[in-house]
């Protein structure tokens, strides 16, 4: 398990984007849609493989029958950092261990093609301070196509009543730029960028 994107929310995809491009003094390229979930985004690339997404639900597409991911059908208030997502070499056993994390759902965009384990109620284990897990087909990546914006993660710290049990259940994450600490349900991101270090919630 390795750390792959981190996703910032929003009402509106504009709303998502401003927050983060506020955050980081950065701005963003352009995304996607998703139309399983009827979302849409657009992408921040960072040092180390790594990237950020700003999502929202997209009003111009179809509202699924199903609960949308990172639980954006109770999305409330002002823009956040909403998820943390991991990417897994063999999703089915992944979710052998971490059955919690939901079904897997095969999705495509463009040529991109993964899988991820969602939740029936698209709301993630310890009030969605679980990661999110992702397993990537073939060799294509978001961030072979997004130019690097000079920014790079230097801290994500994940904070929950029961952190030592969440840190606990994900022992097959060894990062050492993930930190877990007890108090309410959050996610902050620290950054070093061209701007001086910035700081994402």
């Amino acid at each position: 398990m390795q750390l792959d994107h981190l996703a910032v929310a929003g009402r509106t995809l504009d709303e998502a984007a401003a927050h983060l491009e506020a955050a980081l003094g950065l701005p963003l390229q352009p995304g996607g849609a998703h139309a399983r979930f009827g979302t849409h985004n657009r992408l921040l690339g960072l040092a180390d493989g790594l990237y950020l997404e700003a999502i929202a639900i997209d009003p111009a597409a179809p509202a699924p029958e199903h609960p949308r991911w990172f639980d954006l059908d109770r999305l409330d208030g002002p823009a956040h950092l909403r998820t943390w997502i991991c990417r897994v070499a063999d999703l089915d056993a992944a979710l052998a261990r971490h059955p919690q994390a939901g079904a897997p759902c095969d999705l495509a965009r463009g040529d991109l093609r993964w899988r991820m384990a969602v939740p029936k109620s698209g709301v993630l284990p310890f009030d969605n301070r679980f990661p999110a897990l992702i397993e990537w087909q073939g060799t294509a990546h978001p961030v072979q196509r997004l130019a690097n914006s000079g920014a790079r993660l230097t801290r994500l710290i994940i904070s929950h009543p029961e952190a030592g049990a969440l840190r606990a259940g994900l022992a097959d994450l060894a990062d050492p730029r993930v930190a877990f600490e007890p108090g309410a349900p959050a996610l902050r991101a620290e950054f070093s960028t061209p701007h001086g270090a910035r700081v994402l919630e």
